[in-house]
């Protein structure tokens, strides 16, 4: 089986965001019910946790196509440490300035955190790609441009 080339940058966006929405609801299936047995923020940490393996796997075979790697899913949630510091600053503004429902303040808080965690993700799970031995172009190849002789006309 072969296998699909990666998405563009505009295919890698609408993937992204189609496994945020999968991710979103990830998230809300394990928030939801730990919410009933839990502190709000206990509940809130469980369930990044459990969505965070989640994504990614579904980012690194749906929005980028690569391969999951000890090192990719060992660096991933190193990178998420700012997506997490972003959303637990917005739950708790939400929640205790905002005075937001717990149960509604955490997809708010995670809209705030799509930039961040794009990028983030985009960089540890992007494939890389290793440029070769530099060729060079045509205009190398010719050598170098042909001596004037005369003056200047």
């Amino acid at each position: 089986m072969r296998a699909r080339p990666a998405p563009g940058r505009r295919g890698r966006l609408v993937c992204f965001a189609a496994v945020g929405g999968v991710n979103t609801l990830t998230f809300s299936a394990c928030y939801l019910p730990l919410h009933r047995l839990l502190p709000y923020f206990a509940a809130y940490t469980a369930a990044f946790a459990v969505s965070m393996v989640g994504a990614f796997f579904l980012h690194t075979y749906v929005t980028y196509r690569t391969r999951p790697t000890w090192t990719k899913f060992l660096l991933f949630p190193l990178t998420q440490v700012t997506n997490y510091g972003v959303q637990s600053a917005g739950l708790v503004a939400l929640v205790g300035w905002c005075g937001l429902d717990t149960a509604l303040a955490p997809p708010v808080a995670a809209l705030c955190a799509v930039p961040f965690s794009y990028l983030l993700s985009r960089r540890i799970l992007r494939p890389s790609h290793r440029p070769g031995p530099a060729r060079p172009g045509p205009a190398a190849q010719a050598g170098p441009p042909p001596a004037r002789s005369g003056p200047a006309a």
